[in-house]
């Protein structure tokens, strides 16, 4: 069993419980209240600039040269284009500016960064995975259950369930996989610990934004 396999298998409660939640079934059928996906856009375009750094900083580190290159490209990817789309959400739904890093995407953004400025490179690659496929297998549940045409959210349902993004997420599994091979059984045993811990860290940002939890509410 390759190792993708296995530490997807540790997370299937997780996973199931994110596809549960309040944020991803009203998302999903477009019931979801504008505060509650304004509050989650201005969190997540904050994140996806830290999410990115962290990402070049992996790989800085990588030492296979191919690898190197793919994460400079996830990195690109997380500032650059979804910076983008983020804009087009901004105007959109009256999002005047970012705001300020709230509890949930503090916790996150912090534990993917130290994780890849002080662990070794193959635990810092799984701890960034959960983000790619946690959000293309979300993107295609609510694209093969959900299809109402009116839904508001349905631009961001196709982004993360679009081709051009599965390709990154394949890339980006088939990469731990290789890294895992090559790496120690304590290694590969604190690869799948970051990528669980990651896992529960999705589920926490979604949930924060359903919650509007901030600094003062939590």
């Amino acid at each position: 069993m390759k190792w993708s396999e296995q530490a997807w298998q540790s997370i299937e409660e997780i996973y199931s419980s994110v596809l549960k939640m309040p944020f991803i079934e009203e998302l999903s059928n477009g019931t979801l209240p504008k505060n509650k996906f304004q509050f989650y856009m201005m969190q997540d375009a904050l994140y996806l600039e830290h999410f990115g750094r962290a990402l070049a900083l992996i790989g800085a580190k990588a030492e296979d040269i191919n690898d190197a290159l793919a994460y400079m490209r996830f990195a690109e990817n997380a500032i650059v284009v979804e910076k983008a789309l983020h804009e087009f959400y901004f105007v959109d739904f009256g999002i005047a500016d970012k705001g300020s890093i709230q509890p949930a995407c503090h916790h996150y953004i912090h534990f993917l960064k130290s994780t890849a400025a002080f662990e070794v490179t193959e635990i810092a690659m799984a701890a960034t995975l959960p983000c790619f496929w946690i959000y293309k297998n979300v993107g295609d549940h609510i694209i093969a259950n959900h299809r109402p045409s009116d839904n508001p959210y349905q631009k961001w349902v196709q982004t993360y369930g679009g081709e051009d993004f599965a390709l990154a997420v394949k890339d980006a599994i088939a990469i731990c996989d290789r890294a895992a091979e090559n790496a120690t059984v304590s290694t590969r045993k604190q690869m799948t610990e970051a990528f669980i811990t990651a896992s529960r860290l999705e589920y926490k940002f979604w949930d924060a934004a359903y919650k509007l939890k901030t600094w003062e509410s939590s």
